[in-house]
């Protein structure tokens, strides 16, 4: 009786595929945090939803985890939180409030165009034109499905948008460059990321919103899902990544967000998608998956 074996290369291919769709269920879990905050927690507090959904998940799993930074690595688990979640949180919320959704998810989309820069200088990778111009189709895609016709501009929006795509792009190359301790796993590394991010917010929430809400149970269901599965499931997946993929595919994996979160928007809330969205969808998915691809080089063409 003969036994089938696996090629190393199907192995090889299954374990991509698996590893690149466990990378993507962070930005599309990411996608319901719009529903969510709308529809369950409380108005005008978002930079302490944001506190909610970084800090509780970030000390559950170091209790869960009892690994701590050594070394140098107190200071970059601390950059890289900053980077990925402390800055980027209160970023995102101003431009979100001063633009209208669209827009700043647009801006938003920018950062695999930025990812892809940073490869070239931070990582020493060479200049990809496959990437560039699919980060750019992707921009356009996510801009066709969530801008409206009323889309306005602020500057100070604009540059916050802009400022969260570019700090979370260069956490995410960061990340990239530094990897993980090969003693840490994904859930402690997370943690650390999750837990700085999280103390920086601390300050930054009650000096601008103050004391924090009224908590009833739509609110206390939305900040669990926000910080169990949209932070600290989503993070642990997402760091995981990071560090086994190709940091361009994982980066063009967040246009995943603004998809599901229009998605949602069209099933829950009544928000209608017309053949513009469709088209942009598919300019987006286009995207996503040309960035899984990476192109041989000439170099590797005629040694081949």
């Amino acid at each position: 009786m003969k036994t089938q074996t696996t090629s190393p290369l199907a192995a090889g291919l299954a374990a991509g595929l698996t590893g690149t769709a466990m990378t993507a269920f962070a930005p599309m879990v990411w996608g319901t945090t719009y529903v969510v905050t709308t529809e369950l927690l409380p108005p005008g507090h978002p930079l302490f939803a944001g506190l909610m959904r970084a800090l509780p998940a970030g000390l559950i799993a170091l209790a869960l985890t009892r690994t701590l930074p050594r070394g140098s690595w107190w200071l970059k688990a601390a950059a890289l939180g900053v980077l990925n979640i402390g800055m980027f949180f209160p970023l995102l919320f101003v431009a979100a409030e001063r633009l209208p959704g669209g827009v700043a998810a647009t801006l938003g989309a920018a950062q695999p165009l930025l990812v892809a820069a940073l490869a070239v200088a931070v990582l020493r990778q060479s200049p990809s034109a496959w990437r560039f111009a699919w980060g750019i189709v992707g921009i356009v895609g996510v801009g066709l499905v969530v801008i409206g016709p009323a889309a306005g501009f602020d500057v100070v929006g604009v540059l916050a948008g802009l400022g969260g795509a570019a700090t979370m792009a260069l956490g995410v190359t960061l990340t990239k460059r530094w990897g993980r301790p090969a003693d840490v796993g994904p859930t402690a590394f997370a943690s650390w990321q999750l837990t700085a991010g999280g103390l920086f917010l601390v300050p930054v929430t009650f000096l601008f919103e103050g004391a924090p809400p009224a908590i009833d149970l739509n609110a206390a269901l939305g900040y669990l899902w926000l910080g169990l599965i949209g932070g600290l499931l989503a993070y642990v997946l997402w760091f995981r990544g990071i560090t086994s993929l190709p940091v361009t595919s994982v980066a063009v994996l967040g246009l995943l967000s603004p998809m599901v979160a229009a998605l949602l928007g069209a099933a829950l809330l009544g928000q209608s998608l017309g053949a513009i969205q469709l088209v942009g969808f598919a300019l987006a998915l286009a995207s996503i998956v040309a960035g899984q691809i990476t192109p041989k080089t000439k170099q590797e063409a005629v040694a081949r």
